[in-house]
């Protein structure tokens, strides 16, 4: 392998109906310097198997392509571990086990790391729906630390799979996943990610599609357990960065109750009363920032007020409008 290898981990975890998918867009790029890692989290289907026949083709095509096992489930931040701890590229990129990317994805992801000395290089994203796809487009951020306050504004998405890294950041910065913390685990890395990078780029094109259609709706992840997990990994972000001193440590005070809003909007996107009470008990300390975000949009911060002031009826239309009209007609 030379200096220029991409490490693509994928974390796996009963996807034996979807990951070949995954590694087919893989196999059909036409970067030629790639290493595979797939973690399979101690499935209980029949996914190593369909790992393990993958084997032969990439080593066919010239690509490393190792297939790691736990011998007991430990989550997706814990696959995301294991998977840094066995690569040796030059750049990190993660794909999930039930999406997949363009042909010419990687290509481009190195064209302009390399080209410019960037550290962390994003992209937009298709959101694919069961008979449709819509493209989804990152803001174009031109630093760091802007890219910081994106994310936490609830304008910028901090999922894994958006952008290629240097892992030069991880190893010197000594930036891993909480184990066992697998909810929000994205969130932690990539500000964590961002924190410490000389540069950043937004390539706009989408070149990952995301598979919705495989997904339970976001209200349905937040169970107890994920809001404490989500809890947890915001903690050690929100310490991380008021230990940070200077500009990030003093805007921080002031973006971090914007992430908390952003967080759990989820809740908000329901019919359900239980959520909108606990959207308002959740963090409550931020709801007074609803109307200050100078970022997000006057729907989102519509929907946040009118939940502040309790006007359920208000949020129970959006939901009907939302994910029954537009989600279940027009993108479905």
């Amino acid at each position: 392998m030379n200096k220029l290898t991409v490490s693509i981990i994928i974390p796996v975890y009963n996807a034996e109906k979807s990951v070949s998918i995954s590694l087919d867009s893989i196999l059909n790029q036409s970067y030629p310097h790639i290493e595979v890692v797939v973690v399979n989290d101690c499935s209980t289907d029949n996914s190593q198997v369909v790992l393990e026949e993958y084997s032969t083709r990439f080593h066919a095509k010239g690509y490393s392509y190792v297939v790691l096992t736990h011998e007991y489930n430990q989550g997706v931040a814990s696959a995301r571990n294991t998977g840094l701890e066995h690569v040796s590229g030059q750049y990190v990129y993660f794909v999930d086990a039930d999406d997949y990317i363009v042909e010419d994805c990687i290509s481009t992801f190195i064209a302009s790391m390399e080209g410019e000395s960037i550290d962390i290089v994003g992209c937009n994203w298709w959101l694919k729906m069961k008979k449709d796809a819509r493209e989804m487009k990152q803001p174009q951020v031109c630093d760091p630390i802007g890219a910081i306050e994106m994310m936490a504004k609830g304008v910028m998405r901090w999922n894994l799979w958006l952008f290629m890294v240097n892992r030069q950041l991880y190893e010197q910065n000594a930036i891993r996943f909480l184990d066992g913390i697998n909810m929000g685990e994205d969130m932690l890395v990539m500000f964590k990610l961002f924190s410490h990078a000389s540069s950043v780029k937004m390539i706009d094109r989408a070149m990952y599609f995301y598979d919705k259609s495989n997904e339970n709706s976001l209200t349905n992840i937040y169970s107890d357990k994920h809001k404490k997990e989500v809890s947890l990994n915001l903690e050690a972000l929100d310490s991380y960065f008021s230990q940070s001193r200077g500009y990030l440590e003093e805007k921080w005070r002031e973006w971090v109750n914007y992430l908390k809003l952003n967080i759990k909007l989820p809740l908000l996107i329901s019919d359900k009363r239980e959520n909108y009470e606990e959207w308002g008990q959740w963090y409550s300390e931020a709801n007074s920032f609803i109307l200050k975000n100078n970022r997000v949009s006057k729907k989102i911060k519509l929907l946040q007020y009118m939940a502040y002031h309790r006007q359920y009826w208000f949020l129970r239309l959006y939901h009907f409008l939302v994910q029954r009209v537009m989600y279940g007609i027009i993108y479905r």
